[in-house]
């Protein structure tokens, strides 16, 4: 029964709650059983609280029996990504400076997911202050993949990619500043949802003004990212960009006539970047998929040459805003590859942010020419296959040598840079049975019709279904 009951998607799962089939504790039970059958060969969760958890499922079941009206994820049970900010519950940001933190406060897509009835029942791990698209960290060690216990499981949300993969939980919050939604949920066979800017505000901050990194959802399905998306959702008073597009948004039906449907598929992003033939081979195989359901696909890709500057300055300025005093305080026991990208941000001048901002300005109208001729741009995910877990990441794709940690997540980067939406949706397998993801990205404001792609790919491939063996 337990294996059963954590099969279920959220909304089923949620849905059964409501109706009283059964309990929010039953489900809790099946949760934690699962956590101690799986956790630790794939090590996605690192904080439990079993005690708080137990209260609030029993809380929900008493709010069920008393007629109420009911949240949208009532009685659901989940561990929250490590770098946001749960009040009275661990969050060390997978650094052990702040291995024994407890915050005081929910971070704003914490108390929404709270307020929509969900059930907080721990933490996932995350690398070092989320820097990476690998999960591993001094005070916790590295999670590894369902599909195979021996690769990555990505990151920076590799907790809990991995978590909602092996049937732990249906449902996560995530972040994302250059694929740490995506990267993982290609690499763990999920979906991963990067909104457009404001439409989930990440909130509080210490720069109100910051638009590269995004708060999102993950899930194994297309319409429970949906359904995350709908509570989640919604301006800020403390964010000074709201979107107009609220929670409500995501109720649209997903069912969508692609017919028509302007799709460009770009390998290489139009820059040569290099991509894993088998990758390569598996996406590429997929884009019939589109022509079946009446699109038109054809390769091309927006002019994304000002994406990398864009992205390379933007992220070295906010990260010498969020860890610069803690790197001179803590220099010793922060991991270099944010040492470096702190470094990166302290030799910017004037004339390095100027002419950032004039690249993405010229990044933004290029993109904006491209979407009047296109409606989705189609691109790899992740440049790699899962990889080895034991390895920091990738230093080569295809015998090009790459000079930084974060070269191999350049086709994640540069979507990042342009501000638009994207999402990654399961594609298929490597000979190896390694899960790989399709990037599917659309115009500012167009979230909710990118995921009804994202759901007319899913429903006609059915790869999402397929679950890892791990007994």
């Amino acid at each position: 029964m337990t294996g059963c009951l954590m099969d279920l998607s959220a909304t089923a799962l949620t849905a059964a709650i409501r109706r009283r089939d059964i309990s929010a504790r039953e489900v809790l039970t099946a949760h934690f059983d699962r956590i101690d059958a799986i956790n630790g060969r794939i090590n996605a969760v690192v904080t439990q609280d079993r005690e708080g958890a137990q209260q609030l499922a029993a809380d929900a079941d008493a709010l069920t029996a008393s007629g109420a009206d009911l949240p949208p994820l009532h009685g659901l049970p989940m561990a929250h990504k490590d770098t946001n900010n749960t009040k009275g519950l661990r969050t060390t940001q997978g650094s052990v400076i702040f291995k024994d933190h407890v915050p005081t406060f929910d971070d704003l897509v914490i108390a929404r997911l709270k307020r929509a009835g969900v059930v907080t029942t721990g933490k996932t791990n995350v690398p070092e202050f989320a820097a990476g698209s690998h999960t591993f960290n001094e005070v916790f060690g590295t999670t590894t993949n369902p599909y195979d216990t021996t690769v990555s499981a990505g990151g920076s949300s590799g907790g809990a990619a991995a978590a909602i993969a092996s049937r732990i939980q249906p449902l996560s919050d995530g972040s994302d500043m250059g694929g740490s939604l995506r990267i993982p949920a290609s690499f763990c066979n999920i979906v991963g949802f990067r909104p457009s800017l404001g439409v989930l505000p990440m909130a509080p901050t210490r720069n109100a003004w910051a638009w590269l990194g995004r708060t999102g959802v993950m899930a194994r399905d297309v319409e429970d990212v949906a359904l995350g998306m709908g509570v989640v959702a919604g301006a800020h008073p403390a964010v000074p960009y709201p979107f107009p597009l609220g929670g409500a948004r995501f109720s649209d039906p997903l069912q969508r006539d692609l017919t028509g449907l302007r799709i460009a598929w770009s390998p290489d992003f139009g820059l040569g970047v290099p991509v894993e033939k088998e990758v390569l081979r598996v996406l590429e195989s997929q884009l019939r998929v589109f022509a079946e359901l009446g699109a038109v696909v054809e390769e091309a890709a927006p002019d994304l040459r000002d994406a990398d500057e864009v992205f390379a300055t933007t992220r070295a300025f906010d990260f010498l805003l969020a860890y610069g005093a803690l790197l001179e305080n803590h220099g010793d026991v922060i991991k270099p590859e944010v040492q470096w990208n702190v470094e990166q941000g302290k030799v910017l001048t004037g004339r390095n942010l100027v002419d950032a901002a004039l690249a993405r300005t010229r990044l933004a109208g290029r993109v904006d020419d491209f979407f009047q001729r296109f409606d989705v741009f189609a691109s790899p995910t992740a440049q790699v296959l899962p990889f080895d877990a034991s390895l920091r990441y990738p230093t080569s794709v295809e015998g090009v040598q790459f000079e930084t940690y974060l070269d191999w997540m350049r086709s994640a980067c540069l979507i990042s840079a342009t501000g638009i939406p994207a999402v990654s949706v399961p594609a298929g397998f490597s000979p190896g049975g390694l899960p790989v993801g399709l990037q599917l990205s659309m115009a500012h404001g167009r979230d909710v019709e990118l995921l009804q792609v994202a759901y007319g790919f899913e429903q006609a491939t059915g790869y999402a279904g397929q679950a890892p063996i791990l007994g």
